[in-house]
Formats: structure tokens, sequence, C-alpha cells
């Protein structure tokens, strides 16, 4: 088949066959110009993606600019600092911890026992069993991207952190809950325990008699402090205790502190661990200057010697 037609004014006559190979030679050059079209239009939509959207980008062709890793990298730190940041605040937080054991420690233990407290430095020995790590976190260190790996340590580090403030909130519960029982010394200043609780021959009478309290042996005016916060129940004169001050604490704690040369509390006042409420004398029924305690719970006399700490013995 020929197809013919006049070209130009001159009328010359153009044909041109038509033939099986003409028109496959003719496909396979229109197929090759729209392929490299397609490949033309695919890099110019690339280089659109990286620079306005990233994401597209990465999702066509996995490709990135120097901007887009700076700005991934710039993410990676962020993560990274708020990790140290957690982990630092987590340090702090054991550190608290520490020091509130250490005062618990000192309220409560006997020095001897707390010198031979066990630390992590004393280990003699023991099998060697590899610490446990979760499942769940081993294997996203292989299957999971580092952005989701990085995000996790965070979560996790802010949960280590929530449980030690916790801990921490249970232990300055129980540290006010000690601190305001008469646990601490009753008098400043040097001193002797000179009697102790229990049966004694009574200083007067030489007969056996019952002495429901300690005597601390001290010059007069020596300051007389409260042994834990409270309120002044009593605070008048007696012909057995002298000059006598009261005070009511929590737990149904009371304190009894006689022979005081001067009283320092009016009734029906409020008084702090330390405060000073009076000062030793020899008032009362008293051979020389000390300062008698004594200690109730609900109605109950108590020996000091087992509430006071340990050191003040």
């Amino acid at each position: 088949m020929q197809l013919m037609w006049l070209a130009g004014p001159t009328g010359q006559v153009k044909s041109i066959s038509i033939t099986a190979r003409n028109i496959l030679i003719a496909a396979a050059a229109v197929a090759m110009a729209l392929l490299l079209l397609g490949f033309a239009l695919n890099w110019v939509g690339l280089r659109i993606a990286v620079e306005y959207n990233p994401d597209l980008a990465r999702s066509l062709g996995g490709v990135t600019t120097e901007a887009e890793q700076q700005r991934m990298e710039a993410v990676y730190r962020q993560n990274l600092s708020q990790l140290q940041a957690s982990l630092n605040q987590t340090v702090q937080d054991v550190k608290k911890l520490e020091t509130l054991k250490d005062r618990f420690m000192a309220l409560a233990t006997p020095v001897s026992v707390k010198d031979r407290a066990p630390s992590a430095q004393e280990a003699k020995g023991g099998p060697f069993v590899m610490p446990a790590f979760p499942q769940k976190i081993m294997g996203s260190l292989f299957r999971q991207p580092l952005q989701t790996e990085l995000q996790q340590a965070v979560d996790q580090a802010k949960s280590v952190n929530d449980s030690l403030e916790s801990q921490q909130q249970k232990w300055l519960q129980h540290l006010a809950w000690l601190e305001a029982l008469p646990i601490a010394v009753p008098i400043q200043s040097d001193f002797r325990l000179t009697s102790g609780f229990g049966l004694r021959n009574d200083p007067f009478t030489g007969n056996l008699a019952m002495h429901e309290g300690i005597d601390f042996s001290a010059e007069v005016g020596t300051p007389v402090v409260a042994a834990a916060p409270g309120r002044v129940v009593r605070s008048e004169w007696d012909t057995t205790f002298g000059n006598v001050v009261e005070i009511k604490h929590a737990e149904n704690f009371l304190t009894r502190y006689a022979h005081l040369s001067k009283r320092l509390a009016a009734e029906n006042t409020p008084v702090q661990v330390g405060q000073k409420i009076g000062e030793v004398g020899s008032t009362g029924r008293s051979t020389g200057p000390h300062l008698h305690y004594e200690v109730f719970q609900s109605g109950k006399v108590l020996n000091p010697l087992k509430v006071l700490p340990a050191q003040a013995h």
C-alpha cells in the first residue's frame, strides 16, 4: 500500500509505502519516546517531592536530600537528648531515695548495724546470672525503625522515673509519720543517763519503787526541747514533778518533762520538734539537777529507751 500526495508549489509528487515493517518501526519509536518521557516526568516529580514533600519522596523512590537527612538527624538528636535528661533525672531520684534511706537509718537503726549494712561494693560471690531484659525490647532492636526504638527508650525511661517518684513519695510519707513521733532526744547539750526505766531504790526512802521514766543528768539551765511536734496539754507546778510540761503527739503519744527550773511553753500552744520548752532544774521531788522524761501511748507508760533512737542511749 502506498500513499501519494503533491508537495509544495511545484506540485512534486511524493509517496510512501506502508508496510508491516514500517509500522513496527514507527510503533517502536513512539514507545521509546513515551518511555523516555515517563522517566523524565518521574525524575522531575521526585525532585519536586524531595523539596516539598520528603515523605512522598521516600515512598516513591527511597531518596532523601542532605537537608532532609539533617532534619532526620536533628529529630534523633532531640530524642537522644530527652533520653539523656530522663536518665539524669533517674540518677537524681535515686540519690534522693538514698538520702531518705540514710535519714531513716539515722532515726531508727543502731549505728553498729548501720555500719554493717551491705552495699554493692561488698559482694563476695554467688552464681553468675545474666540480667533479664524484656523480650519485646531485644526484638525491637532488629525489627523496628530507629525512630521507634528511640521513642520506646524515652517512654521506658519516663516509666522508670514515674516509678521512682512514686516510691519517693511513699518514703516521704513514712518519714513524715516517723518524724511526728517522739523519737528525738529531749535535751540539748551534754548529758548523762543516771537512772533508767523500771524498778529501783527510791532516792528518798531507799525502798524498792517503780521509776516510770529515764533521767538525763545535766547542768541547771540546759535547754529542754520537745521530742516531737505536738500540743502542750499541761504546763504547771506539781509537788512531785516540780515544774512539769506535758505534750500530746500523733498516734496518741504523750511526753512528760519534769523537775524543770523554768517552763517556757504554755498550755494549748503548738510546739515543733526541737523547740525549747523549758530548762533543766531540780524542782519538786528531786535530789539534783536533771530532766525526768516519760513517754506514754494511749495512757500506757513506755520505756523511753525503746522509743528513742539508738545513738541517744
